[in-house]
């Protein structure tokens, strides 16, 4: 009797374990989609903001057309994305076509006096630092539930469920040598 007791007491145990583990991984992965509706929202606004500084700056910069075209190709592309990882991709594109949109305008001093230019540059900056911290508690959650995919024992019941590493929001590897150049200041 003693020992059925025992087993009875184990096996309570381990549903127990395994009922532990299962919702700490709906968790962590529910938090990582959340984390990405976080950077979606962020998002809308850089989309939102986007024309008018491109029709701000088509006042000023005709004969740079092609980066403009570039930025607007860029942002529809990331506004077209669907997926987590395909939503990556666009927006690491689109903040490079911005990055270009930047450097370039630095050769246009009456742009950057303008007054909406100015404004949109700051709504843009401050929304690119939102985008910045959303995205790095992004890949907050998205370790905190690689982890747990991948160390024992959650793995055995990942792996069982469908639950598996997901990839991070990195900069792609193409941009990733500019950005270990550092960056040359010229007055």
């Amino acid at each position: 009797m003693t020992a059925i007791i025992i087993i009875v007491a184990v096996v309570v145990l381990l549903v127990f374990m395994v009922i532990g583990i299962y919702n700490s991984l709906v968790k962590l992965r529910n938090n990582r989609e959340n984390a990405f509706a976080n950077i979606d929202v962020q998002l809308k606004q850089r989309h939102d903001l986007i024309p008018q500084l491109v029709a701000t700056v088509k006042g000023y910069a005709q004969h740079e057309k092609e980066l403009l075209t570039k930025v607007t190709e860029a942002r529809a592309a990331a506004m077209s994305a669907t997926g987590i990882n395909d939503k990556i991709q666009a927006e690491n594109q689109l903040s490079s076509a911005l990055a270009g949109l930047k450097v370039s305008l630095e050769a246009y001093p009456d742009l950057k006096a303008n007054q909406n230019f100015l404004q949109l540059q700051g709504e843009i900056s401050d929304i690119e630092n939102k985008l910045a911290a959303t995205r790095r508690y992004f890949n907050t959650a998205t370790r905190e539930l690689n982890n747990k995919v991948e160390t024992f024992p959650s793995n055995i019941l990942a792996g069982m469920f469908g639950f598996h590493k997901e990839p991070m929001f990195e900069v792609p590897k193409e941009e990733r040598a500019a950005m270990d150049k550092a960056p040359e200041i010229k007055f």
